[in-house]
C-alpha cells in the first residue's frame, strides 16, 4: 500500500495543479477536483483491500513461478541423470564393439594362420605324391630299360650262338644238359 501512496504523492506535487488560477482549495478548481477525486479512488482501493487482493495474486503468481522452477530444476536433474546413464552405456557399448572387433580380428588371423598351415600340408601331400610317381616313374623306366637290354642280350645271345653253334656242338649241349637235369631230379 506504502508502494502505491508514494509515487501518487509524487505525482501530484509535480502535477501542474500549482499554474491553475484562484485558489487551490475551491470547488471552482478543475484540478483539486481532480485530486479529490484521485484520492477517494484511492481510499475505495483500500476500503476493499485491492492492495491486498492484488498482493495475494501476485504472490500466488510468484509461488506458481518458484514451484514450475523447482520442477524445471527436477526435470533438468533427471535428464542430467539420464544423459549421464545413456553416455555410461555408449562408452559399454563402445568398449563391447571393440572387444568384438578385437576378437574378429584374433580369429582372422588365426584363421589365415590355419589356411597357412593347411595350404603347407597341402602342398608338402602334393610334393610327396609328385616324388613318388617320379621314383615310380623312374623304376618303371628302369625295368623297362633292363627288360628291353635283356631282350636285346638275349637276341644278341641268340645269334651269337647261332652263329657259333655247329651241330655236333648243339647236340653236345642238348646231352649236358639232359645229364644235368638228371642230377638235379635225382
Amino acid at each position: 500500500m506504502n508502494r502505491l501512496i508514494l509515487p501518487t504523492l509524487a505525482a501530484l506535487i509535480a502535477s501542474p495543479a500549482a499554474a491553475a488560477s484562484g485558489p487551490f482549495f475551491s470547488l471552482g478548481n478543475t484540478d483539486f477536483i481532480v485530486l479529490l477525486g484521485f484520492l477517494l479512488f484511492i481510499a475505495v482501493l483500500v476500503y476493499f483491500k485491492v492492495p491486498g487482493l492484488l498482493m495475494g495474486l501476485l504472490d500466488k503468481r510468484a509461488d506458481g513461478i518458484e514451484g514450475e522452477l523447482d520442477e524445471a530444476r527436477k526435470l533438468r536433474e533427471e535428464a542430467q541423470s539420464l544423459l549421464a546413464s545413456y553416455e555410461r552405456k555408449q562408452r559399454e557399448v563402445q568398449e563391447q564393439a571393440d572387444r568384438i572387433v578385437a576378437r574378429a580380428k584374433q580369429d582372422a588371423e588365426l584363421a589365415a594362420d590355419e589356411a597357412k598351415a593347411d595350404i603347407e600340408a597341402s602342398i608338402n601331400r602334393r610334393m610327396e605324391a609328385a616324388r613318388s610317381q617320379i621314383a615310380s616313374a623312374q623304376a618303371a623306366a628302369v625295368k623297362d630299360v633292363r627288360d628291353r637290354a635283356a631282350t636285346v642280350a638275349i637276341a644278341a645271345a641268340r645269334q651269337v650262338v647261332a652263329d657259333q653253334m655247329t651241330p655236333d656242338s648243339a647236340g653236345k649241349l642238348i646231352d649236358d644238359a639232359i645229364s644235368q637235369v638228371d642230377k638235379k631230379l635225382h
